[in-house]
């Protein structure tokens, strides 16, 4: 049977996906399960556009990734056909281990495990049922494959990963600012000691692409509302786990109420398989089915919370350069006690604190290199005359309040 198809993908046109074993791995429960996990949480709160998956994600990166191999095999770098299926598995394959709603749930739900984590178990499982044949793919994931710009390419701070989030978050919430020239960064790429640099003519793409995901986080992975809306179904999930480690019945899903009911360590998720096994069974439907059932339930706290979110009335966010003023958070809490009739612990569910952070570039190790017309390489903070790039390695950090609006 010929497997060889052609996706329609409405930010690069058509996408070809190779026959054998690529195209068997997207046809994987596995890997159809991120068409039920949204890209960007929930965003789509705030833009409603978007609702795309990490499906479409993973595809569009492997797309990339293509394109990526052609461009260095087009400068003379021997790639094999192994190797760029390896590269090409380790990239569609990066994201598989997300749990539901992407970041909002990622250490609510399975504590000290990382999507990473996950992926690397799911990437063994996958391994050993497609007999050995992900072997170098998993190394090339884990940065233990010799030639180290194939994990770069995978995963660095230009890899094919972000190109592409970049732009597909970007075409799906409407927010320009995001759109990067992947085209162009792809186009000037180039290996020098086995490392990924950009050839000088690209400096002005990548400033673009550094700047863009600066304002990317501002505009949408660190929008108020959706910080709002991410906060509160993180509280959901950690009351009902707390409710159900009392003894309270709740609705859910059998995958769901796995990881309500029992408490479940680092350890014992790695070394016991049927952890990751009902892990890839729960994605964003199981959230909010039970979300939804949560609104009449009897529990003041969860249904409130379970409502607001349901009907989208959200907490009122505070951002602010400086912490918040705790006198104001105690005034908070007591008001939010008085209103719901409940203990200050239990109003903390209402009011509280938290920080952000966004480091658009950071110098270290996967840095960005820059491969200038007198072959010399050098950070794109230091090849770059723009001197806005310098503080874009600066990380910023900036605290949260939340609380409900009315208690203002």
């Amino acid at each position: 049977m010929n497997k060889k198809k052609i996706i329609n993908d409405p930010v690069y046109g058509f996408i070809s996906i190779p026959d054998g074993l690529i195209f068997n791995l997207i046809e994987h429960r596995y890997f159809q399960r991120l068409r039920h996990i949204k890209q960007t949480g929930m965003t789509h709160l705030v833009y409603p556009g978007a609702l795309h998956t990490r499906f479409y994600h993973a595809l569009g990166a492997m797309h990339l990734m293509s394109l990526a191999i052609e461009t260095l095999r087009n400068k003379g770098h021997q790639i094999s056909e192994e190797e760029e299926e390896a590269v090409t598995i380790a990239i569609l394959l990066h994201d598989v281990g997300h749990g539901p709603f992407s970041h909002a749930l990622e250490h609510t739900i399975v504590t000290g495990v990382s999507h990473e984590d996950i992926s690397s178990l799911l990437m063994e499982k996958l391994n050993e049922e497609f007999q050995g044949r992900l072997s170098m793919a998993i190394n090339i994931f884990n940065d233990t494959y010799p030639r180290r710009f194939l994990h770069q390419l995978v995963s660095g701070q230009l890899d094919m990963d972000r190109l592409d989030y970049l732009n597909r978050d970007s075409f799906f919430t409407g927010v320009t600012e995001g759109i990067v020239g992947s085209d162009r960064i792809i186009k000037m790429l180039n290996i020098i000691d086995d490392q990924i640099v950009v050839e000088e003519k690209g400096i002005y793409s990548v400033e673009k692409f550094l700047i863009a995901r600066r304002l990317m986080y501002w505009q949408v992975y660190l929008h108020k509302t959706g910080i709002a809306a991410e906060q509160v179904l993180a509280k959901i999930l950690v009351r009902s786990r707390e409710l159900a480690l009392a003894g309270k019945e709740l609705f859910c899903s059998p995958p769901l109420c796995h990881f309500l009911y029992n408490t479940i360590s680092r350890e014992d998720f790695i070394h016991n398989p049927e952890h990751l096994n009902i892990f890839t069974k729960l994605d964003d439907t199981d959230i909010m089915s039970a979300i939804k059932i949560w609104v009449d339930c009897d529990d003041v706290v969860l249904s409130t919370l379970c409502r607001n979110l349901v009907y989208r009335n959200l907490l009122h966010v505070e951002i602010t350069a400086l912490p918040p003023n705790a006198d104001l958070v105690t005034s908070l809490l007591a008001k939010a006690a008085d209103y719901y009739k409940i203990d200050i612990e239990l109003a903390r569910y209402f009011v509280f604190t938290d920080t952000i952070l966004n480091n658009a570039y950071k110098v270290d190790d996967t840095n960005i290199r820059i491969l200038m017309k007198d072959n010399t390489i050098k950070d794109i903070t230091d090849a770059s005359d723009s001197a806005s790039l310098a503080a874009l390695a600066k990380t910023v950090k900036k605290f949260i309040t939340c609380y409900p609006k009315f208690l203002a």
